[in-house]
């Protein structure tokens, strides 16, 4: 996997990040990005010594808008540099420079008031109740956001976020919303940050389709490689509101930058240029106002050079998919769907007259022989 030029310091800084955390197994974080065990440990050295990883580093030695003369300055200067920062993430990001006592979020918010540089609108706080898994790599919630109008075609940005850090995973200006597309970036995604133990998506395609049946292609890809898929509720966006949440600091933090966008090549050089930003340097306030990769490490399960075998124990009978999607028991026809043609199946009987249908881990229809099986698909 090459890297490119314009992201090669965020990958180097986000191999620190991981290779600092308790447990980090060096071997496998070198493998994952290419490089050698003495130059991993060469750039976790020089970044403990505070010294930059890059081999040489493009920032000038003194910028007057991160050394400013007062603390007002260096306020309006912080700001500058990120329009959208409130009093809250400024004062973190003081801290962060190394500024003794920074001033209260609120003192900030009116040195911001008095420049003219608070935004037009404010958001109105609301008692959330937020939910989040309890590790990283637990569940990775992906989604497409609505697409973008380029000066000839559309961009389509797919973006995947782990759940419990908010670290995002993948934010590829696309093409189109194919599941090879899709299967192409997250390949690239697996290699580097592992398998997670689960994903949701919505019931859109390339992970649902409503005529097939709940599964696609593109999900028994997924599950065959361990992943249990999970969609959200129909007309719930809620559901994968991390996402949903995240789309909009794309929006107002890249995408609204420009009036149009002339290509996906470009837009993608913006999401690289972007994305350590948001992951390693941007403050998050469900976080604690710490940020993503603080609370990321890559999973231990890594990407297998070839699909595992599908195999049942003992319980269960096998069956495989017809083409039209139906499997045979005792003597009757049920719709498993069309994402599995020609894979084998298993059936487990789970009451009298009740059999749930798996594919790999995965439960995918239940059966029950008391009643009519549906015409076209079956609900899990």
């Amino acid at each position: 996997m090459s890297w490119k030029e314009s992201t090669r310091m965020s990958q180097r800084s986000e191999f620190v990040a991981f290779a600092r955390a308790p447990g980090a197994n060096m071997s496998e974080l070198c493998r994952r990005f290419e490089i050698s065990r003495p130059t991993g440990y060469k750039w976790l050295r020089r970044s403990s010594l505070g010294l930059d990883v890059e081999d040489r580093s493009r920032r000038p030695a003194r910028s007057p808008r991160r050394t400013p003369p007062g603390v007002e300055a260096h306020v309006i200067a912080v700001r500058q540099r990120y329009p959208f920062y409130g009093g809250r993430k400024i004062r973190r990001l003081l801290a962060r420079e190394g500024l003794p006592r920074p001033p209260a979020a609120s003192t900030i918010t009116a040195i911001l008031a008095r420049h003219d540089l608070l935004s037009a609108e404010r958001r109105r706080l609301k008692n959330w109740q937020r939910f989040e898994e309890a590790a990283p790599n637990a569940l990775w919630q992906m989604d497409f956001k609505g697409h973008v109008p380029l000066s000839r075609g559309r961009c389509h940005p797919l973006t995947v976020l782990d759940d419990h850090s908010r670290f995002c995973i993948c934010l590829a200006a696309c093409p189109d919303e194919q599941g090879t597309t899709v299967r192409k970036h997250l390949t690239v995604a697996f290699q580097r940050y592992g398998l997670p133990e689960r994903m949701l998506m919505d019931n859109g395609g390339p992970w649902g389709s409503s005529g097939q049946g709940v599964h696609t292609r593109f999900t028994a890809w997924l599950i065959r490689l361990g992943i249990t898929v999970s969609h959200g509720r129909p007309h719930h966006p809620q559901t994968q509101g991390k996402d949903e949440r995240f789309h909009r600091t794309l929006k107002l933090e890249v995408i609204s930058r420009r009036p149009v966008w002339q290509s996906n090549p470009e837009l993608q050089t913006a999401f690289d240029s972007w994305r350590p930003e948001y992951n390693l340097e941007r403050p998050h306030e469900a976080l604690g106002y710490e940020v993503p990769g603080s609370r990321y490490a890559p999973s231990p399960r890594g990407l297998p050079s070839f699909l595992p075998a599908v195999e049942y124990d003992l319980d269960f009978e096998v069956r495989r998919v017809q083409e039209n999607g139906r499997i045979k028991l005792k003597s009757r026809r049920f719709y498993v769907g069309r994402a599995f043609t020609g894979e084998p199946v298993g059936l487990l009987q789970v009451g009298e007259a009740v059999w749930d249908a798996y594919y790999c881990h995965q439960r995918i229809a239940r059966f029950d022989l008391t009643q009519p099986p549906a015409d076209t698909e079956s609900e899990v």
